[in-house]
């Protein structure tokens, strides 16, 4: 009599008196995974546990991180460019005064990442 796995197409290998699954995940498409997937992975991780098993068995971790960088990475350059314009960060400021903008630009992009970080990261 077949059990329940086999009927479904799995297969067992013999080690000794036990029969063991083989098991094996399922292939994932090779991706980039840039600053921004490797931070969701790191959270992940860390505080999804659930969350980051169902996507690593069902083979979509790849996907979900390549996804999670390219969207960042696009809504980070926007926020940069954004209040870049708002703050009044040029091109004039940086030929003027090159430490004042440089220490806005690092401020910029600090609140941009923090932004990022609570709005695609740590969800």
């Amino acid at each position: 009599m077949k059990t329940l796995f086999e009927q479904n197409g799995g297969t067992y290998r013999v080690v000794g008196d036990y029969r063991i699954p083989n098991l094996t995940l399922p292939d994932e498409s090779e991706y980039h995974i840039g600053i921004w997937g490797q931070r969701r992975l790191d959270y992940l991780k860390k505080h999804k546990r659930v969350f980051y098993t169902n996507l690593l068995t069902s083979g979509k971790l790849s996907e979900h991180l390549h996804e999670i960088n390219i969207s960042a990475t696009e809504r980070h350059e926007i926020i940069v460019r954004q209040m870049m314009k708002a703050q009044g960060v040029t091109e004039q400021l940086k030929a003027d005064d090159m430490m004042k903008w440089v220490g806005m630009v690092n401020n910029i992009r600090n609140c941009a990442d923090e932004i990022i970080r609570n709005e695609l990261i740590c969800i």
